[in-house]
């Protein structure tokens, strides 16, 4: 089998631990950050101690996303995701973050899913609770649970419905007339109805955003 070569942000993260101290802080953030696919809580438990701490300034750094972009090598909206993610383990779910040695937790993303529908106003506490139950009892991947949680949101909302709805059908017919288009037999007056429709999808998202 062949050896996969390293990305240029492992290799970065490689010179730079050559040339810290194996038990410096900043040197275990680096080592969570390569094994960041594996395990994204450790990176979180980090990021959480350098945010708190705000050790990146010592470093060279101007902000805490500074140092994540180019030290880290994770883009900010990432950071930002880890973070709260990690944060919301520590002050909702602290038995998972035990439980960490034993079997990996769910994806971050859909602890961040979770922490936003515990957060916001528009989650009832029995609509939480079967979010919770996809993620945390469940562990359900992530676009299943990304998939709840938008068709939760979207019934407190209809007009965002309506726009999901338009686009998605949108997108499908853009994707039918590309297909179309592929084959020289179709004759026109079955790929010109495609073409309204297309027309009159545009006219109607553009008017459901507008509004």
């Amino acid at each position: 089998m062949e050896e996969k070569l390293p990305t240029k942000g492992a290799q970065h993260i490689e010179q730079l631990m050559q040339q810290l101290p194996t038990d410096s802080e900043r040197y275990q953030v680096l080592v969570s950050a390569k094994q960041f696919k594996a395990s994204w809580v450790e990176l979180g438990e980090w990021l959480a101690r350098v945010s708190n701490s705000s050790h990146y300034s010592e470093w060279g750094f101007t902000s805490f996303e500074d140092y994540c972009t180019k030290e880290v090598r994770i883009r900010r909206q990432t950071a930002e995701k880890l973070l709260l993610a990690y944060r919301f383990l520590e002050r909702k779910e602290p038995d998972l973050l035990q439980r960490r040695q034993e079997r990996p937790l769910p994806d971050y993303r859909s602890i961040d899913l979770l922490r936003k529908a515990e957060e916001g106003d528009h989650f009832s506490m029995a609509e939480y609770g079967e979010l919770r139950q996809a993620v945390v009892e469940e562990e359900r991947s992530h676009p299943t649970v990304a998939k709840q949680f938008r068709d939760i949101s979207h019934s407190h909302r209809p007009e965002q419905l309506t726009v999901h709805r338009c686009k998605s059908a949108l997108s499908a017919a853009r994707r039918l007339a590309t297909s179309l288009h592929e084959l020289p037999e179709v004759p026109p007056e079955l790929t010109q109805p495609v073409t309204q429709l297309i027309a009159f999808l545009e006219n109607r998202l553009a008017e459901e955003q507008a509004e």
